[in-house]
């Protein structure tokens, strides 16, 4: 893979996820900028009577509010109410936030690892990083907090909401949930731990078949991807079929959101990004190098796939090359620059919309599964005992003059198929898609 040169990698943030980032040197596939977008006209003069008006305001709560509100605190209010009323992820970043941003790029911080989005006054959970507090105790993506430590959750308290979802390890907190589909909120007593997020887990699901897990795009996901891959490969030989499980991935770095799409890509575009500045115009496309050299794949995507997790899925999905599995993913499809103010402080402002290689917006629809499935959970069913389910079982049988002294003629792989559905029945549907895929990539290559 080629780096991103350093400009570049800054001119397209790295603030995809719904998590602050921030723009990083990462190992990406080629990008070229765009058409050049049409001369911007000549920007609208402001308003003097708009300028008075929020000078008259600004006065009148200086002098008359209830508890008296220095300069400085009313000024990081104009200016996080002016970013705030633009879109959800657009806002102002103080010294705190600047280290939490570096934190989230990075995988290290300290708190219960969850990702959250502000939605109408209300935190939304976009999704839980896997074994952390959050997934351990069951949050769902789609639920929403409605209270954290018996205070309700408002717009007039919403920096004080986010501060309290991090915080030393060790520490307690108590989350008032709101589930999907539910009219009564539970209480959750969480603990907070020190989030070393590893992104990429990689196993054999089944003989031939690979199981990769990315949580999230970070700073060294492509690379681990890559290592981790190698030592797969090294152990169990090339797979005839992989599994991409971007399940409740909320997103990351895009620059490794496209490393990782090269990774899978032999050719074709990636994504590309289009704003007002020549900057955030912007095409990146694969070089050739597949690490499953072409065998079938299929993505599981849920509502929780969301941002930088989108792209990889547009991009697998627009070049033909993974089926989607599962359900809508989330729907963001917008570019975040981290527009530094000085030392400590920064806007993080949305400059650019992306798009899949077949030129689609997914902002506010997301990308559809191929194939569509349901949130189930399966049981095992009960069934009583059979005393004969095979020729084998008949007295006096006929034996197999081919049959292997050791053989178990009952392990069918059934009995595996049921564990995996029962643990994971998304997953175990996934499986048996890959399965017929990699059958008719068997087929075509013989003819």
């Amino acid at each position: 893979m080629h780096p991103i040169p350093r400009a570049l990698a800054c001119a397209v943030t790295a603030a995809l996820a719904l998590a602050p980032l921030h723009a990083q040197d990462a190992p990406a596939a080629a990008a070229s900028t765009a058409a050049p977008a049409k001369p911007a006209s000549a920007p609208e003069p402001v308003d003097l009577d708009d300028v008075r008006n929020f000078s008259r305001v600004y006065e009148v709560i200086r002098q008359a509010y209830v508890e008296p509100v220095d300069n400085k605190t009313l000024m990081k209010a104009a200016i996080s109410g002016m970013l705030a009323g633009l879109d959800p992820h657009s806002e102002y970043l103080d010294k705190r936030g600047l280290q939490q941003l570096s934190e989230d790029t990075t995988g290290q911080y300290s708190g219960l690892g969850i990702e959250v989005l502000e939605v109408d006054g209300a935190l939304r959970i976009i999704a839980p990083i896997d074994d952390t507090p959050a997934a351990r105790a069951g949050i769902k993506p789609g639920d929403t907090i409605v209270g954290i430590n018996g205070k309700l959750v408002d717009p007039e308290n919403m920096d004080d909401m986010f501060k309290q979802l991090r915080g030393e390890p060790g520490s307690k907190v108590t989350l008032s949930i709101l589930h999907e589909k539910s009219d009564r909120p539970v209480d959750m007593h969480l603990v907070r731990e020190r989030i070393s997020v590893t992104s990429v887990k990689l196993r054999e699901l089944q003989p031939g078949y690979a199981y990769i897990r990315i949580s999230q795009f970070q700073e060294d996901t492509a690379g681990d991807l890559e290592s981790k891959f190698a030592d797969y490969v090294a152990k169990h030989g090339q797979p005839k079929g992989a599994v991409l499980d971007l399940r409740s991935n909320p997103g990351g770095l895009l620059t490794s959101a496209v490393a990782v799409s090269d990774d899978f890509l032999d050719a074709g575009g990636i994504v590309s990004t289009r704003g007002r500045l020549a900057d955030a115009n912007l095409k990146f496309d694969a070089h050739p190098g597949d690490l499953l050299q072409g065998v079938p794949m299929v993505l599981l995507a849920d509502k929780g796939t969301a941002s930088a997790a989108e792209i990889v899925a547009g991009a697998l999905k627009d070049n033909h090359r993974a089926l989607i599995v599962g359900r809508r993913t989330f729907g963001k499809g917008v570019v975040q620059t981290v527009l530094p103010l000085d030392a400590d402080h920064a806007v993080k402002l949305t400059t650019a919309r992306y798009y899949t290689p077949d030129g689609t917006s997914i902002q506010a629809e997301g990308i559809r599964p191929d194939i569509a499935l349901a949130e189930l959970t399966v049981n095992p069913a009960d069934n009583q005992p059979v005393l004969i389910d095979s020729e084998a079982d008949l007295k006096h049988h006929l034996a197999n003059e081919h049959a292997a002294a050791d053989e178990d003629i009952d392990n069918d792989g059934s009995a595996e198929n049921a564990k995996l559905a029962t643990q994971d029945y998304a997953l175990a549907q996934a499986l048996n898609i890959l399965k017929g895929l990699a059958l008719g990539h068997r087929v075509g290559a013989a003819q």
